[in-house]
């Protein structure tokens, strides 16, 4: 007889409406309950402290957008899967349909990121397709949480030598990576998931302007 009847089963005699758990962890649902605090708490602060800055990272890669310019974007691990996520919403679409918009998210090519990492260092990662790739009308977006990636900063200290703009999305104290950008987006956390959280809200609130300027609605 097949056990996935009696295994759905007792999933359902563990979970009831209302999100309460019988039989697992008690103390499930004060965990769950302060995770969702401490995000709108970091939320509203980023709110508060950064939304000028937010929209003056859009309106410089519209105005790299109308000049001829592309965005380049990279980070490490959550960070990496963030630049390509940032990419995607302006090569494909946010919300509005109008034409594909140059991005590229340095993180996306293993061979190049790998063949780098083997022949000169994985601190130069980026740096290097920086030098190749990077010109003056660009601009260059590091991303990491902790503001600690060496990779990242180089990155963005090799954009400021080609003439590019330069922004670093941070949070904690912003470390290298805020020091080697131009201007920065620091969350107001030290909390690594709350940081990814914001960053992500950010990278949405920043694509919905520029999907704006781009459609002619700005």
């Amino acid at each position: 007889m097949s056990s996935v009847k009696p295994i759905r089963a007792r999933a359902e005699r563990q979970h009831r409406p209302g999100g309460h758990y019988h039989g697992g962890v008690s103390d499930d649902r004060h965990v769950l309950d302060g995770i969702f605090e401490e995000h709108g708490a970091v939320t509203a602060a980023t709110r508060e402290q950064l939304l000028p800055d937010i929209a003056r990272l859009a309106a410089d890669i519209s105005a790299a957008l109308d000049a001829g310019g592309k965005l380049l974007v990279f980070g490490n691990g959550g960070s990496a899967a963030d630049a390509q996520h940032f990419a995607a919403e302006l090569l494909g679409r946010f919300r509005r349909a109008r034409p594909g918009l140059p991005a590229m998210a340095l993180t996306a090519n293993s061979s190049t990121i790998t063949a780098i990492a083997n022949d000169f260092s994985y601190d130069d990662v980026f740096a290097r397709q920086v030098e190749a790739l990077c010109d003056p009308r660009d601009v260059v977006v590091g991303i990491s949480t902790g503001g600690v990636a060496v990779s990242v900063a180089r990155g963005l200290q090799m954009a400021r030598q080609r003439g590019a703009r330069t922004w670093a999305l941070t949070g904690g104290s912003g470390g290298v990576v805020a020091d080697a950008a131009e201007s920065g987006l620091q969350v107001p956390s030290s909390v690594t998931a709350r940081i990814q959280e914001m960053h992500i809200t950010i990278i949405h609130a920043v694509s919905e302007l520029i999907d704006r300027h781009a459609a002619g609605e700005a």
